[in-house]
């Protein structure tokens, strides 16, 4: 369906839940009629599958149509190493991580800035903005390795000038990173929220 209005000429958004299940299935299929099994005990026609899925999506051939794909990997307690999880983040443009460790601690949307990429972000994004956002990166990294120690005070200021600018940045950096539930926050909206906390960049 979604080809089809692609090929018609119109930009589609595609939301497929899941490329787990999918893969599952696929696993099932392939037991079934004989294929050993492989990485946790998927075939390996299965990881043969899922780009053969993903490279679907895209711009069309002509007509000037496409599909933006949106793809949801289920994975068992966080597990990273999950063989379709590693197989997505290796084919698609870019993972948005879920943690469990966010939500339990109330932090919506609950997604793990450090685990999560864009692959496309260069190519749509200003130098500032980009400066920007690897700024804000390295400190939130900074501050997540060091959390322990700044929590029992066993920091000493002016150790780690990157982490001293952190903690004194990170009221704004997790507000940053918050959204209520009824809260719209759009494209120029973020900007300027991030050119608020650094104003300027090197």
């Amino acid at each position: 369906i979604a080809e089809d209005f692609r090929d018609r000429g119109q930009h589609v958004l595609l939301i497929m839940d899941s490329l787990t299940r999918y893969a599952m299935a696929q696993r099932e299929i392939a037991l079934a009629i004989g294929e050993p099994p492989a990485t946790k005990g998927y075939p390996p026609s299965v990881f043969a599958k899922l780009p053969a899925l993903v490279e679907r999506a895209g711009n069309g051939i002509s007509g000037g149509g496409s599909i933006t794909a949106f793809y949801t990997v289920l994975t068992e307690g966080d597990d990273q190493q999950d063989p379709i999880a590693d197989s997505a983040r290796a084919i698609l443009d870019g993972h948005i991580v879920l943690s469990r460790r966010l939500a339990e601690a109330g932090h919506y949307p609950a997604i793990d800035i450090e685990a999560s990429i864009s692959r496309a972000m260069t190519a749509l994004i200003s130098e500032q903005h980009y400066a920007r956002v690897r700024t804000f990166k390295q400190l939130l990294s900074s501050f997540q390795r060091n959390r322990d120690l700044v929590s029992v005070g066993a920091y000493a200021k002016g150790s780690d000038p990157m982490l001293d600018k952190a903690i004194a940045l990170w009221p704004q950096l997790e507000g940053y990173l918050q959204q209520g539930i009824f809260e719209r926050a759009d494209w120029e909206a973020s900007l300027q929220g991030l050119e608020r906390i650094f104003p300027t960049v090197s």
